[in-house]
């Protein structure tokens, strides 16, 4: 088992990518907190793991919420050795003049504003143990742009250029800090970012942009989570990993 005896936090985890990461990491033998805003997706996917995880419901955009998170972790577990900051919500593939303030402001709460409270929570317990890991699912937006999904796109250039910086700070730390960039997935997000139905016909126009031909899963963005945050990957910090099947190229 390649996280025997690891504590992991994921957000985001009761759907999607998250939920790909957090079965994958318990089977792999870590313990997981299954952090979601929605409280029955996030107890769905900590039952089906079963006690070797838990589920926290909160607003991961607040530091009440963070607090809960991390607090809960502390008490079931103890201090998280890996931390995946997987959730983000996006806005309807539009003009960037149709999206109003408030969900600009809601979009960098949630996708970028949460790194910097979940930073400022596990940062400290993992200088005390000694090290740890952070993961931020980033994507290919924040690398090769598609339009119509502006404010989107640069939430998550923030998130891939502050993984970097973070790497370089907390590297004197035993603290290794990356970014996963999926391509486009057959996610709860998928009709927001293309923007037009969920037909086969659209989906094959999006298709078409990936050189592999085919969108990412859960299992595929899963597995380089499990990679960059086992020992495997100990000399891996800084980088932006494209799951993308070749679209970034």
């Amino acid at each position: 088992m390649r996280l025997k005896d690891k504590i992991a936090i994921v957000t985001g985890a009761g759907s999607g990518f998250g939920e790909g990461i957090a079965r994958t990491f318990a089977r792999e033998g870590a313990r997981v907190v299954v952090a979601d805003i929605d409280a029955g997706a996030a107890k769905r996917v900590a039952a089906a793991i079963g006690r070797n995880a838990i589920a926290v419901t909160a607003d991961v955009s607040r530091a009440d919420g963070i607090a809960a998170i991390v607090g809960r972790t502390v008490d079931a577990f103890g201090s998280p050795h890996i931390v995946v900051n997987n959730a983000g919500i996006a806005h309807r593939n539009q003009s960037m003049l149709n999206i109003d303030e408030a969900t600009f402001d809601r979009l960098f709460a949630v996708n970028v504003k949460s790194i910097f409270l979940m930073t400022n929570a596990v940062v400290p317990l993992m200088r005390a143990a000694g090290g740890g890991v952070i993961l931020n699912i980033g994507s290919t937006a924040g690398i090769r742009p598609r339009p119509g999904l502006t404010w989107y796109n640069a939430t998550k250039g923030a998130v891939n250029l502050v993984s970097k910086s973070m790497a370089v700070e907390l590297a004197p730390d035993g603290i290794r800090v990356n970014a996963i960039c999926p391509v486009i997935g057959a996610t709860g997000l998928l009709e927001q970012f293309m923007g037009v139905p969920d037909t086969p016909e659209n989906r094959a126009r999006f298709i078409a942009s990936i050189p592999l031909g085919r969108m990412s899963t859960p299992d595929d963005i899963a597995n380089a989570a499990l990679y960059l945050a086992s020992d495997e990957a100990s000399m891996i910090t800084g980088v932006e990993f494209p799951v993308d099947g070749g679209r970034t190229i």
